[in-house]
């Protein structure tokens, strides 16, 4: 599936179809996809949904957007 998604963000860009790419995501995979998304002037937002983001893939983003609210269980 990485892959799959990987071949439609670069499709999408190259066609200049978008301006800004919002991925959910945080592992290395997409490292690829996201040098080429900002070689040709498209935003690479990661939203990480509160989980590490790989620092290869951290290298190659323009920013983080993160709109989860995090729950943390009361103790009893």
């Amino acid at each position: 599936m990485d892959m799959k998604l990987g071949t439609d963000i670069a499709y999408i860009t190259l066609k200049k179809q978008v301006d800004q790419i919002i991925l959910i995501a945080g592992d290395s995979d997409f490292v690829p996809s996201a040098k080429l998304t900002r070689r040709e002037g498209v935003d690479f937002i990661l939203e990480p949904m509160g989980q590490t983001i790989n620092d290869d893939l951290n290298e190659h983003i323009d920013g983080i957007r993160s709109k989860i609210k995090y729950f943390i269980p009361k103790e009893q």
